[in-house]
């Protein structure tokens, strides 16, 4: 054999072994699977993150949900609430017409006989001084 391929094996294997050379101060794991198992505690950190974020989404929606729920639950009886009132003012105000169109319709029926017992009088005056000149 050439010594450049024995020189070529020796540096081969010395990297070899001290490329799987494991640490014993490392739990026994070798860089490969120091490697693996940061990508699977970081994957699964992601994975507990992004299922509470979901939750936290979830819950905010269902929040909001019922919150707008209630807010037109309100409003509905704010409505009704308010046409209640309309509704007791316009026959409080349909009262209030009536009793004044009965108090004027009085007034036109006092007057109206204040009005014929008056022209009732002046014609019975006007009868007696007739009857005097003809006497």
């Amino acid at each position: 054999m050439k010594a450049t391929t024995i020189s070529s094996i020796m540096l081969a294997v010395a990297v070899l072994v001290t490329g799987c050379h494991k640490a014993e101060d490392k739990n026994g794991m070798g860089p490969a699977q120091e490697a693996g198992k940061a990508i699977d505690d970081a994957g699964a950190k992601a994975a507990a993150e992004s299922k509470e974020a979901a939750a936290n989404a979830n819950a905010a929606a269902q929040q909001a949900g019922a919150n707008a729920k209630e807010a037109a639950h309100e409003a509905n009886e704010n409505v009704k609430a308010a046409a209640d009132r309309a509704g007791d003012k316009m026959q409080q105000a349909g009262a209030e017409v009536r009793q004044d169109s009965k108090e004027a319709a009085h007034d036109v029926k006092e007057g109206a006989k204040d009005a014929t017992a008056a022209t009732g009088r002046g014609l019975e005056r006007a009868g007696e001084k007739l009857q005097e000149a003809g006497k």
